[in-house]
């Protein structure tokens, strides 16, 4: 019990040291999503069989080691994170329970709660890991339940809700509930499960905004119907096109929610990405972003997704 105790002092000290030695205008950041931004969760879940932590992920990673990104590479969670001052993404939520890798960074920039699989609503994710471990809404009950990370920041200034204000919220989820969706030949009109998925993420939204959350980054879904894993579905190896239709449908969604949402929460800025229009701009004009047409063939276009 004493070792505990002295652990979490330790912790706690490091931590709140190294949020005052912090360029203040470099904003903390706070991640949740699937697998376009998991930077490690999945490595700590044991029962989940979406996992990232083997070759060939990695490969272009510093040191070329698989740390638990669905990429060769950065994610979208550390280029965003970069684009804010950070080196990349903060590290994944279980890791800083780990006492010993917090006290070695001396600097609490955030905490990365992406977790491959994951999705709005409970069922999603299901073949992957248990039901609810994965999931956006047990992600903020983690972060809001959490005593070591609300210690963190009553010790570094008088509430948490300030420096929760100026933070900032990435949140990237969609895809995986969509698929379910698809492939679950349920009888429920599209139109009625997306505006489900709406309730529910207006719901968590305003969770994170009663905890603090006031600047949100939304990441809308890609064209998820030219994954790799929905082409071959395709007898002409083309995209799905229903999927892709879903997508569209979803952004539109995101778009009317946030604006409702930014006019009844007061202080709340948000900016919402259209993940669909940017993957498609590069899937459609290759050279505009400095790619060789020569890696867009039918199959090898599909890489980009």
């Amino acid at each position: 019990m004493v070792n505990m105790k002295v652990s979490i002092f330790l912790l706690l000290s490091s931590t709140v040291f190294g949020l005052h030695s912090a360029d203040a205008s470099v904003p903390l950041v706070f991640i949740f999503g699937d697998s376009t931004a998991d930077v490690g969760t999945n490595n700590f879940l044991s029962e989940s069989t979406a996992r990232a932590d083997f070759p060939f992920n990695g490969t272009d990673f510093p040191h070329s080691k698989p740390y638990g990104r669905f990429s060769n590479g950065f994610n979208c969670a550390d280029f965003l994170a970069k684009l804010l001052g950070h080196k990349r993404s903060p590290p994944p939520f279980f890791s800083l329970v780990n006492y010993g890798s917090i006290l070695a960074q001396y600097k609490f920039h955030g905490v990365n709660f992406a977790s491959g699989g994951s999705g709005l609503l409970d069922i999603t994710g299901q073949s992957f890991v248990r039901p609810l471990s994965k999931t956006l809404v047990l992600s903020m009950k983690r972060f809001n339940n959490s005593p070591q990370f609300m210690a963190i920041f009553l010790l570094f200034c008088s509430t948490t809700q300030y420096v929760l204000a100026k933070s900032v919220f990435f949140i990237t989820v969609g895809s995986n509930d969509i698929l379910t969706y698809y492939y679950s030949n349920v009888s429920t009109p599209f139109q009625e499960f997306i505006a489900t998925l709406g309730y529910v993420y207006e719901g968590q939204i305003k969770t994170l905004y009663q905890l603090g959350a006031r600047k949100f980054g939304i990441i809308a879904v890609p064209p998820i119907g030219c994954c790799p894993s929905q082409r071959v579905m395709n007898g002409t190896g083309d995209c799905l096109a229903v999927l892709n239709d879903y997508a569209i449908d979803f952004h539109s969604l995101l778009e009317a929610l946030f604006q409702k949402l930014s006019l009844e929460l007061e202080g709340m800025r948000y900016s919402l990405g259209n993940a669909y229009q940017m993957t498609i701009d590069v899937l459609e004009n290759p050279h505009a972003f400095g790619m060789p047409a020569m890696c867009y063939s039918n199959v090898d276009l599909t890489m980009l997704v």
